[in-house]
């Protein structure tokens, strides 16, 4: 993480610059609100974002969240222009500790993440919905590439892709810069739901709910580990993989659900 648990105890007092948040049971929602930039990601809303993310990892009662955008453009990728520039504009949040990657972004967040995706997604936009846990999109949204187009190439974009489907079918996106449908993504497991457009609200609750009748400590052990486990050679992953289940065990909501197994009742899990 780029911030500090103590630098992000409490989100800006006066709001984000370019992003949204909610709280609601549980469940932090961060809108993209750069809607007349097709919420495409300048500097000033990289670093917002990182501080985001950082506060939904550090802060205990968040269980999960919710990824969104305002207007007809989930991601456009990069703001090229400001980053040319180097016009970095003003900021609401500190100067992070590093440069933000969205891919580690995205990873280090250890938490279940939907994407809510109702419009086109474009270039670095894939970090987000790639990084994400669930993917719901709207039957309408697209997805596409267009590097080549511009003599440039999704590096980035690429190393996520692979993880998603194979490396051909992966390279394929890169490489043509065709447009996906949402039943195309679907189909090659970029998005994990599609839903018509006026029930993507009711999908994102729906899964939503159900990701919260589970252990949010069980999930934040196995995201960690997923991560953990791309950098770990293949002979030392069960010994690895054997220490967490053991530490889980002495965790609350293990105790909890053990408990709740054995009195045949509902778990009350923890903020722990």
């Amino acid at each position: 993480m780029l911030y500090t648990t103590q630098q992000t105890t409490e989100l800006p007092a006066g709001g984000f610059q370019f992003l949204r948040t909610s709280f609601d049971d549980h469940v932090l929602t961060i809108t993209l609100n750069r809607p007349e930039k097709k919420n495409a990601l300048n500097p000033p809303m990289l670093n917002e974002l990182a501080f985001a993310l950082a506060h939904a990892h550090y802060r205990k009662d968040i269980w999960l969240v919710v990824l969104a955008a305002e207007g007809d453009t989930f991601c456009a990728g990069m703001d090229l222009k400001s980053l040319s520039s180097g016009d970095i504009g003003e900021s609401s949040v500190p100067e992070p500790g590093g440069p933000v990657r969205l891919g580690e972004l995205m990873a280090g967040l250890h938490k279940p993440c939907i994407a809510r995706v109702q419009g086109a997604v474009y270039a670095g936009g894939f970090l987000l919905v790639g990084g994400s846990t669930y993917v719901i999109a709207a039957e309408s949204a697209t997805f596409s590439l267009p590097e080549v187009k511009r003599g440039l190439f999704p590096f980035q974009v690429m190393a996520i892709l692979l993880e998603i489907m194979p490396a051909r079918q992966a390279l394929d996106l890169c490489l043509r810069a065709r447009t996906l449908s949402a039943a195309d993504a679907l189909t090659l497991g970029l998005v994990t739901e599609v839903a018509p457009t006026n029930e993507l609200n009711n999908a994102v609750t729906r899964l939503a709910n159900e990701l919260k009748a589970f252990s949010p400590t069980a999930m934040q052990f196995g995201l960690r580990a997923y991560q953990q486990l791309k950098s770990l050679p293949s002979n030392e992953q069960q010994a690895y993989l054997y220490e967490q289940f053991r530490l889980l065990q002495q965790t609350p909501d293990a105790k909890e659900g053990m408990a709740a197994f054995l009195e045949k009742r509902k778990p009350n899990w923890s903020d722990h």
